[in-house]
């Protein structure tokens, strides 16, 4: 159950930014700031559930990492932040670390 929480912790780590990012625009301020708050509250905590069973520095490097790969994705494909080869190999990395951490635990 632990890594189902930790994945999920992953998952809503990419929520925040996407609120921050919203929150850029006078429009949606408000909103955004309430969205990243909300997500960073979830995230943390199902990143603390997790960490019940998980040793903490692979709880967190996932956590991270989960985070990192997943807000880089939204920002190409939702907010055409830029992309090369070169920047999909970094996040292929990434997951590839982070997939390496899972199997060594």
């Amino acid at each position: 159950m632990s890594w189902l929480y930790l994945l999920l912790a992953g998952f809503t780590e990419i929520g925040w930014p996407i609120g921050l990012k919203m929150a850029q625009s006078s429009e949606s301020r408000v909103l955004g700031i309430v969205i990243a708050i909300s997500f960073m509250m979830i995230s943390g905590s199902l990143l603390w559930m997790a960490q019940k069973d998980i040793p903490m520095g692979t709880a967190y490097a996932v956590w991270t990492g989960i985070g990192a790969a997943g807000t880089f994705l939204v920002g190409v494909w939702f907010y055409g932040d830029p992309t090369s080869l070169m920047r999909y190999m970094g996040v292929l990395l990434i997951i590839l670390g982070v997939a390496l951490l899972k199997f060594a635990a």
